[in-house]
């Protein structure tokens, strides 16, 4: 299909792999969404779309002459067998991140892509540190790691306060002076503490940050659909009265 959309429509013959990187990335991220949803036909139709994406993607590098797409099937499957030795009579069971360090020559961070996003970046650094044993044993050295951590972080904020403005109207989201980058490098270690802690516990932090992101987001939508049938005047309201109308709809949960 990709091979005659180029050579008949003129927009499908003038893309590069340079002009379909951005639909890649929207592609994938349509698809991640649409997991997230768990709904099936959504799912399917981003799976064709980004299926499309990556067929220009191998059809381009035919034309090229590079590589043709049996040459990346090849290569997937001997990489999975190469992983899955006990499966395919290669040899004995071992952990996966072991026999990838051995493709990476050993090096334990060789080829994370720095243009992965910080919070699955910071998953992949501890768990690949972890595959060579630099871990704790269990969650009680994350946690005990947090709280050091968030202490730190309150040392930091009493010595330079950066509390929002007083004026009530100013920006609420505006510092009342700019964070030094001591409390920026402390705030970040408790983060990488917090998805270390999450590793332990068996939980996926960007799956668990974003339920979170989508239960926020619901229970406020419910907030402003209260107080607008209760003729509430959401900016004016005030915290406190918010606050009440927010746990009105967690109790109703």
């Amino acid at each position: 299909m990709v091979r005659d959309l180029r050579a008949r429509c003129p927009w499908d013959r003038a893309q590069t792999r340079e002009t379909l990187r951005p639909y890649l990335v929207e592609e994938v991220l349509e698809l991640d969404h649409a997991i997230g949803q768990g709904d099936p036909d959504d799912i399917r139709s981003e799976l064709s779309d980004l299926l499309l994406n990556l067929a220009f993607q191998l059809v381009i590098a035919e034309e090229r002459g590079e590589f043709t797409a049996d040459r990346v099937a090849d290569e997937l499957e001997a990489k999975m067998r190469r992983r899955h030795p006990h499966l395919f009579d290669l040899g004995t069971a071992e952990p996966w991140e072991r026999i990838k360090r051995r493709e990476r020559r050993g090096r334990t961070l060789a080829g994370l892509v720095p243009t992965l996003p910080p919070l699955l970046r910071a998953y992949r650094l501890q768990e690949r540190a972890a595959g060579v044993g630099f871990d704790w044993p269990d969650v009680e050295g994350p946690l005990a790691k947090m709280q050091e951590e968030l202490a730190e972080v309150e040392q930091e904020l009493a010595r330079v306060p950066v509390g929002a403005a007083e004026d009530e109207t100013a920006d609420p989201n505006a510092p009342r002076a700019a964070p030094s980058d001591r409390l920026i490098d402390e705030i970040g270690d408790l983060l990488f503490t917090v998805v270390n802690l999450a590793r332990k516990a068996g939980v996926e932090p960007g799956i668990a940050l974003d339920r979170a992101n989508r239960k926020f987001r619901e229970r406020f939508e419910q907030v402003e659909a209260l107080a607008e049938a209760r003729g509430i005047d959401l900016a004016g309201a005030g915290l406190e009265r918010l606050d009440r109308l927010w746990d009105e709809v967690k109790a109703s949960e």
